[in-house]
């Protein structure tokens, strides 16, 4: 069987992502706080399975516990191939360095850089001890090469990501797995609705935001999902590579 681990998998991209590969006869693995029922439904129609891990990605020994339970589950099963989405993330605090509150940045480090680097870290090495192949996609933004005030702990954390992607496929290059980053553009999700919330004192382009909203140039996260399942099929990947949505959403 095949499997795909999503991080953040109840709403937005990783939902999309879900219901997508599900349609591919792709099983998933969901981690996220909260449950969503119609994976399941998606799931059954599709004639694949469905398994969810409740957990806050923020908590160290909470993702360590999930993290040994996905090992125990997948080893039960016949895996032929494994994919990761790494997902899960957060923008805040949108705040100038200065002002920036603490807990809020040690969670986002954890959530945007830590657990990506821990998921990926555990599940390449099952993928190596058991000889299948790896899909590694790390969500990234086009924050990471931008100067953007307010957005520094979300800039550092997204170039830490293409980083860490590039070291990984290199290190990687004598396997055949498949490890890119790829960057959605600018998405309508819940993310979004905080972004377009910040103040302009904390945010300078805040208004840009708000009128992407407002003119419907946010593009869905079923289309971004779609257009990330035709590049990892059509497309000849180049291993450590940051692909951006807007360079293939008129091919896809």
């Amino acid at each position: 069987m095949k499997f795909i681990i999503i991080t953040g998998d109840s709403k937005g991209l990783g939902e999309a992502v879900a219901k997508r590969w599900m349609e591919d006869g792709v099983s998933v693995i969901g981690i996220s706080r909260t449950y969503n029922g119609t994976l399941k439904e998606t799931a059954d129609s599709c004639g694949v399975s469905y398994r969810h891990y409740e957990c806050d990605l923020t908590d160290e020994a909470a993702t360590n516990n999930t993290l040994a339970a996905v090992h125990n589950y997948l080893q039960r099963e016949d895996v032929e191939a494994l994919t990761l989405l790494n997902n899960a993330g957060m923008v805040g605090p949108i705040e100038k360095v200065g002002a920036l509150d603490i807990p809020a940045v040690d969670r986002h480090i954890r959530l945007n850089v830590s657990v990506p680097v821990l998921l990926a870290n555990y599940i390449l090495g099952l993928a190596n001890e058991w000889e299948v192949p790896l899909t590694l996609v790390n969500i990234t933004s086009g924050a990471a090469g931008k100067t953007t005030e307010g957005w520094s702990v979300y800039s550092a954390g997204k170039a830490a990501i293409d980083r860490f992607t590039a070291v990984t496929a290199k290190e990687q290059e004598q396997k055949s797995h498949t490890i890119l980053a790829y960057s959605p553009g600018v998405m309508d999700t819940d993310m979004q609705e905080e972004i377009r919330s910040a103040s302009e004192d904390s945010f300078k382009d805040v208004e840009k935001f708000r009128e992407l909203k407002e003119k419907g140039e946010l593009t869905s996260p079923e289309r971004v999902a779609e257009v990330l399942r035709n590049l990892l099929k059509e497309e000849p990947v180049q291993n450590g590579k940051v692909y951006k949505l807007y360079d293939y959403i008129d091919k896809y």
